[in-house]
C-alpha cells in the first residue's frame, strides 16, 4: 500500500480543514432545508440546494487531498499534486450549476409569488448558519494559502459565495417581510445566482491555467530571489528557468553556466547544493533538474569569477537575476550562445571598468 505524508504537518492541517468542511457543511444543508420547508421560501430552498453541491465539492476535495500527498510512484512519477487542480475546476463548475439551480427554483417566484410563513423562525435560522458558515470558509481560505492548496481555497472560495447567497436570501426575506412584495424573494435569490456564476468561473479559469502549467510569476521570482540570495562567483550565468507547482510540490528546472575546465565532480556538487537550497526552502518538496552548461568566450565580460586561466576579455558587467533576466529563452526560443555577447540589461551590475 502507498505511504502518505501522514507526518507533513501541512497535510495535517488540509486534512483537518477539509474535513469540518464537509461535517459542518452537511449538518448546515440540513439546517436549511429546514428553514425552506418551515417558510416556503424559494431564496432558502435555492440555497439549500446550493448546499448540497458544496457537501459533494467538499468532498471530492478531500479525496484530492489525500491523494495529492501520497509519494511520487511509477505510475506518477512527478506526483499526484495535480488533482488538487481537478477538485477546483470541479468546484468552480458546481458553482455554475448550483447557479443555474438558483434561476430554475427562483424564476417562478418571481412571476408567480407564493406567500411565505414564519418569516422571523426563517430569518434566525438564516442567521445563524451564515456565521458559521462564514468562520468556515476565512478558516479554509486561510489554511489553503498557508498551505499552498489550491482545492482548500477553491472550497473556501466556494462557501464564501454560499455566505453570499444567503446574506442575498436574508436581505430578500427582510425586504420582502417589511415591503409585502413576495416577488422579492426570487428576485433577490436571481440577484445572488449571478454573483456565484462569476465565481465559479473565476475558479474554472485558475484550474485551467494551473492544469496547463500557465507561467507563474509569483513562484518565479520567488526562485530568482533564491538564486541571487546564494549566488557564488563559479555560477556564471542562469538562464532558461521554469517552475510549475503541482500541489504542495515545486518543479523546477534551469540551465547553469559553469567554468568549462571544471571537473564532473564538482560540477555535480554545485547541483547537490543547489537542490539543497531549495529542499530548504520549500520544506522538501522541490523536484531541481540542473543542465550544466561549459562557459564560452563572449561570456567572460559578464563572468565574475577569478582567477581563470582562460578569460579572453576583462569582467565588466554581470547580470542581476532578476526573472527576466533567468528565465530567457524559456520559451522556447533557443538562441546560439557562441558568438553572441551579453545583452545589457537594465538590471546589470557593473563589477569593473
Amino acid at each position: 500500500m502507498e505511504k502518505i505524508f501522514r507526518g507533513d504537518r501541512q497535510f495535517r492541517n488540509r486534512l483537518w480543514a477539509i474535513s469540518t468542511s464537509v461535517l459542518v457543511g452537511a449538518a448546515l444543508m440540513i439546517g436549511k432545508f429546514y428553514g425552506a420547508w418551515l417558510t416556503g421560501s424559494a431564496a432558502i430552498l435555492s440555497d439549500a440546494l446550493e448546499s448540497i453541491i458544496n457537501v459533494a465539492a467538499s468532498g471530492f476535495a478531500l479525496y484530492s487531498i489525500v491523494l495529492a500527498a501520497k509519494h511520487p510512484d511509477e505510475s506518477h512519477p512527478y506526483g499526484h499534486g495535480k488533482v488538487e487542480y481537478f477538485s477546483a475546476g470541479f468546484e468552480g463548475a458546481l458553482i455554475i450549476l448550483a447557479a443555474l439551480a438558483i434561476f430554475y427554483t427562483a424564476l417562478p417566484q418571481i412571476f408567480h409569488p407564493a406567500a411565505l410563513r414564519k418569516l422571523d423562525k426563517g430569518v434566525l435560522i438564516m442567521l445563524a448558519i451564515s456565521l458559521v458558515n462564514l468562520l468556515l470558509a476565512l478558516g479554509l481560505v486561510q489554511v489553503g494559502r498557508r498551505t499552498r492548496s489550491l482545492a482548500l481555497v477553491a472550497d473556501g472560495e466556494h462557501l464564501l459565495t454560499d455566505v453570499y447567497t444567503s446574506a442575498g436570501v436574508l436581505l430578500g426575506l427582510g425586504l420582502t417581510q417589511w415591503s409585502g412584495w413576495l416577488w422579492l424573494d426570487g428576485m433577490v435569490a436571481c440577484l445572488v445566482a449571478v454573483n456565484i456564476l462569476i465565481t465559479g468561473g473565476k475558479l474554472m479559469r485558475e484550474s485551467s491555467a494551473a492544469l496547463m502549467d500557465a507561467s507563474d510569476p509569483k513562484l518565479l521570482e520567488e526562485i530568482s530571489a533564491i538564486l541571487r540570495t546564494h549566488r557564488k562567483s563559479l555560477w556564471i550565468d542562469i538562464h532558461r528557468l521554469r517552475a510549475r507547482r503541482a500541489g504542495n510540490r515545486v518543479l523546477l528546472d534551469f540551465h547553469l553556466t559553469l567554468p568549462r575546465d571544471l571537473s564532473l565532480e564538482a560540477g555535480h556538487r554545485e547541483v547537490k547544493d543547489l537542490e539543497a537550497i531549495f529542499n530548504a526552502h520549500f520544506a522538501g518538496q522541490a523536484d531541481v533538474l540542473v543542465q550544466l552548461d561549459p562557459c564560452l568566450d563572449p561570456e567572460c565580460p559578464v563572468c565574475g569569477y577569478a582567477p581563470c586561466a582562460h578569460r579572453k576579455a576583462e569582467a565588466r558587467q554581470q547580470s542581476l537575476w532578476y526573472r527576466e533576466v533567468v528565465t530567457r529563452g524559456a520559451g522556447g526560443e533557443v538562441a546560439e550562445r557562441e558568438g553572441e555577447t551579453e545583452k545589457k540589461d537594465e538590471k546589470e551590475l557593473v563589477v569593473g571598468d
